[in-house]
């Protein structure tokens, strides 16, 4: 599962937790339509504001149509509407509600298209199966997934002033957890907001951290946090210990939290210090019940660091949230760090570096 970072706007955030949740399906429930008087421009323009290729056509409420990418590929009068394109409703294939994954294929391959509708008794718009959404669930059927087939996503909140607004939104745009993230767990801001957090969404997975040892893990189980994240220091751009004074090696900080939670069933997420496929075991094996890595997919192509040409060769930038670049921006991160950033840059205190690393495709 991946968690977004809060190191940008309110809107932005939410919009990131709606992308990752829309990007796979097994069916899309609340899939974007157009109105059958709109012109092709417009759909051209909805179809690229949201990356899909096939809309339903309604008309005044009523399911009318669809329109997919094939029927634009080499229309030119774009303002023509886009009832004079769409694959009219009596030419529809559409299926019921709870139909198997099996029937879907079938259909889809029957008929030589991609996408098909779900409908109900009524002929009303319940939902849409893409061809590629049972691509994917078939590639990678590990993935981590809510009951609705979606992929499951975390994002990164603080306990800054604006973060009640924060965690409002991230939730209405269907974040599956929620990680009240600090250099320091074990304090009373964190404490209070995993407490507020599971008081006004009760139903929403809260992970508090970060922390080192016992006594904080066992404070923040008992102000409701489902997982504690453990990491003080072990990441590779972060210098907290050598500038804070302040930090337990991993290991040791995995086993102490470890001991401390047994028989409370909340488990334990080692965050930082992954260099190599064998510090994961090594994480594992001291009783964490999974790992949070960062560095090893920072040269992704996914990562969102900026590509940069380095004598000849393609690297990724890669930053500490302690760094100052991260904690100086508007959004950035130096709440994390109990510091004020509206004081300016040459206040604030790093706690990490900005690098780079080796692009990897």
């Amino acid at each position: 599962i991946g968690i977004i970072h809060k190191s940008m706007s309110i809107e932005q955030q939410a919009a990131e937790v709606r992308a990752v949740k829309k990007f796979e399906a097994g069916v899309v429930k609340d899939p974007i339509t157009i109105e059958s008087s709109a012109t092709i421009r417009e759909l051209l323009a909805l179809t690229r504001k949201n990356n899909i290729s096939g809309v339903p056509v309604m008309q005044n409420g009523d399911l009318v149509g669809i329109v997919t990418g094939r029927d634009v590929r080499f229309e030119t009068n774009l303002d023509a509407s886009v009832s004079s394109i769409m694959t009219p409703k009596s030419q529809l294939v559409t299926v019921k509600e709870g139909v198997s994954s099996e029937e879907v294929r079938n259909l889809l391959h029957k008929h030589r298209i991609e996408k098909v509708l779900v409908v109900n008794d009524a002929f009303e718009l319940r939902g849409l199966i893409t061809v590629k959404d049972i691509n994917k669930a078939e590639k990678y059927p590990m993935a981590c997934k809510d009951p609705e087939g979606r992929l499951r996503v975390g994002a990164s909140v603080g306990t800054s002033r604006d973060t009640d607004a924060r965690v409002d939104a991230l939730v209405e745009a269907g974040v599956d957890v929620l990680v009240v993230d600090t250099a320091h767990g074990h304090s009373k801001n964190v404490l209070d907001r995993v407490r507020a957090i599971k008081t006004k969404y009760p139903d929403v997975q809260v992970i508090g951290g970060n922390i080192a040892t016992g006594a904080a893990a066992l404070a923040l189980v008992e102000a409701g946090a489902d997982a504690v994240k453990v990491g003080i220091g072990p990441g590779s751009i972060c210098t907290t210990r050598i500038v804070s004074g302040v930090g337990v090696p991993q290991i040791s900080a995995i086993a102490n939290v470890v001991a401390a939670l047994k028989g409370t069933g909340v488990p334990a997420i080692a965050d930082g210090g992954i260099r190599y496929s064998g510090d994961i075991a090594k994480a594992i094996v001291a009783g964490a019940h999974c790992v949070m890595m960062g560095s090893m997919f920072a040269g992704t192509e996914e990562a969102p660091g900026e590509v940069e040409l380095y004598q000849g060769r393609t690297y990724k930038a890669y930053r500490g949230m302690g760094s100052l670049g991260a904690m100086a921006q508007t959004q950035g991160s130096s709440d994390r760090y109990f510091q004020d950033a509206s004081a300016g840059a040459e206040k604030l205190v790093p706690e990490g570096i900005e690098g780079r690393v080796p692009y990897k495709g």
